[in-house]
């Protein structure tokens, strides 16, 4: 019964799921045996007509279990720099596998602390999730050091090679940093939320059985473990309403935060638009 009743409301989630993700998933989801979430943030189109080039960044959920055969793929797609959103507890725990001579960058501001705050906030929204996870979208406190080295990255990677980014579930942190990346693109907003949103489409097994877990173990109320797993629009729109309120704009935090400067954007577009 239970499990009829975690299905059902995934079947609700991934109605509302952008359908061009499933459309595409062929060719952006990256097919791995130690890793979910795995996909290419190619192929989205530019309120200016461009498009973003496949197979130069791919976002993920953890990758600390990857087999012999997904490291061949990473190399294969010339993925040279690992851009970890973890904290040092999560990434000791389970370091990343990686090829070698990956460079490897942890970007751990604010994650050390969000197990605790994370624990502490399900026993206190045990029945509203929607709640905790808008909450932790709306903290701007730690955007800046978060995501400031991946910038640095993107900007400095060499032409001819590829990098990776991810967190534990491959949602939230991810999920920003992946929505903030395509913006400084020029990448329409309700397209950045189709990429976000799929994550309910390319994690529904794991999320099945996260739930299924949260409600056994946890005793958490089904629809909250739902949507604490889930990502809804909500959930970014938080985020992005937070940075508004906060500086002014999203384009006025890349540059006053993040430090891209007009020949950063440039030069960001330049390697990632074609």
């Amino acid at each position: 019964m239970r499990k009829n009743i975690i299905l059902s409301i995934f079947t609700l989630v991934l109605s509302h799921t952008a359908f061009s993700q499933v459309a595409d998933s062929v060719q952006r989801h990256v097919v791995l045996q130690g890793a979910a979430n795995f996909r290419d943030l190619g192929g989205y189109k530019t309120k200016d007509g461009h498009e973003v080039k496949w197979g130069k960044v791919y976002r993920s959920a953890d990758i600390s279990k990857l087999t012999d055969a997904d490291l061949q793929v990473l190399q294969n797609k010339h993925i040279t720099a690992d851009i970890d959103f973890r904290g040092h507890q999560e990434s000791a725990s389970a370091p990343d596998k990686m090829n070698p001579n990956t460079d490897y960058i942890l970007c751990p501001a604010g994650s050390d602390s969000l197990n605790n705050s994370m624990m502490k906030g399900l026993m206190a929204h045990r029945n509203n999730g929607d709640s905790l996870i808008t909450s932790f979208y709306s903290n701007t406190k730690y955007l800046k050091d978060r995501y400031k080295p991946f910038f640095d990255k993107l900007i400095n990677l060499p032409d001819e090679q590829s990098l990776l980014f991810h967190c534990t579930a491959g949602k939230d942190r991810t999920g920003i940093g992946a929505a903030l990346f395509l913006y400084s693109l020029g990448v329409p907003y309700n397209t950045i939320v189709e990429d976000y949103t799929a994550t309910n489409y390319y994690r529904k097994d794991e999320n099945v059985k996260a739930i299924a877990g949260m409600t056994k173990m946890m005793n958490i109320d089904p629809n909250a473990a739902k949507a604490m797993m889930a990502a809804k629009k909500e959930y970014l729109d938080a985020a992005f309403a937070a940075i508004n309120q906060q500086y002014g704009s999203v384009d006025n935090f890349l540059k006053t935060q993040i430090g891209l400067t007009s020949q950063q954007i440039k030069t960001l577009k330049a390697k990632y638009l074609q």
